[in-house]
């Protein structure tokens, strides 16, 4: 082999080494580190965009946890635990007010409406929201966004939580269920799967909906740190294509799809109650068809907030909302 031969080999080596190494490095995906607040089939866009491969495509590795409360969530996001938490906006509000230099960003909506249903012990052939007088009312605990919305939702329909009825709030969230089974409360307000579980038992009859009654709020949402908004920005909108994509599918889809879709994410829940909840909450609108948080829904949270005295302050929209990664995402 003479040496222009030799010399022409080595070339294509080299630049077949370096068009490897431009592939392999192309190919690498951002790592994302999601807190949720807790595991729920309100969620199930979320868990569509990661079983979908709606995150791969946007060439993320997401790392999810779930931290079980919404203090612990934020304690995630802002110890830098994780780079986007899952959780309520009102929480970014309480962070805003205690003087935080770096404060929570909410940047994307998933659920906008509240997902708590009421629960009647008995049968009743046509519900009115005057039935609750006089009764034993089993609420959430005290600070929460369901008790908050749930005490907004009475208010409207003439009815003073303190006053006009037996309101029990000193039950842990985990065990509000199985207080009701026992024989506690003519009234129960639960989150799903447990509202129709309860009710395909007949222990309980759903009534109604607070989240049809309370009107949009943004509910459930994804923030993250302004400094990482700051550097991460293109990361952020690359996250929100993918949960838009979700948002989109989760609509579209027949609900056993969608049932069979995230069943993985809740191995203990049989398919045919999870498709049941999400036909429940889409029929109802309670999943989020696009990320974009509107001003309307920020000012409905800080109303509800507001009449249940846990309102720290105001906090204008475009204060602690960042619309442009949403925009850019659906555009």
């Amino acid at each position: 082999m003479n040496v222009i031969k030799k010399a022409a080999l080595l070339l294509l080596s080299v630049v077949l080494l370096i068009s490897i190494s431009a592939c392999s490095f192309g190919s690498s995906k951002d790592t994302i580190r999601v807190s949720e607040v807790t595991r729920s089939i309100f969620y199930a866009p979320f868990y569509a965009a990661i079983s979908q491969g709606f995150f791969e495509e946007e060439g993320i590795d997401l790392e999810l946890t779930t931290t079980w409360g919404g203090d612990n969530t934020m304690t995630s996001l802002l110890s830098d635990g994780a780079d986007i938490a899952l959780v309520g906006a009102e929480t970014s509000i309480y962070v805003y007010a205690q003087g935080a230099t770096d404060p929570a960003i909410n940047f994307a909506q998933l659920t906008q409406s509240d997902g708590t249903f009421l629960v009647s012990r008995e049968q009743l052939d046509s519900f009115e929201w005057e039935d609750l007088k006089g009764s034993t009312f089993l609420g959430q605990r005290t600070g929460g966004m369901p008790q908050m919305v749930g005490e907004h939702v009475l208010r409207q329909h003439g009815i003073d939580p303190h006053n006009d009825l037996q309101l029990i709030q000193n039950i842990d969230f985990g065990n509000i269920p199985s207080a009701f089974a026992s024989g506690t409360g003519d009234f129960v307000q639960l989150f799903e799967p447990q509202a129709s579980l309860f009710e395909n038992e007949g222990i309980g009859h759903i009534v109604a909906s607070f989240g049809t009654e309370s009107g949009s709020v943004p509910y459930t949402v994804f923030m993250a740190k302004q400094s990482y908004m700051g550097e991460e920005k293109e990361k952020l909108e690359a996250f929100t294509r993918a949960l838009y994509k979700a948002q989109t599918w989760v609509d579209e889809q027949p609900v056993d799809v969608v049932a069979e879709a995230i069943v993985s994410f809740f191995e203990d829940t049989d398919v045919e109650l999870i498709a049941q909840v999400v036909e429940r909450y889409r029929s109802q609108g309670s999943y989020a068809t696009s990320p974009l948080l509107q001003p309307e829904a920020w000012d409905n949270l800080q109303l509800i907030m507001d009449e249940a005295g846990e309102l720290p302050q105001q906090v204008d929209y475009d204060e602690l909302v960042n619309t442009s990664i949403a925009e850019s995402a659906t555009n």
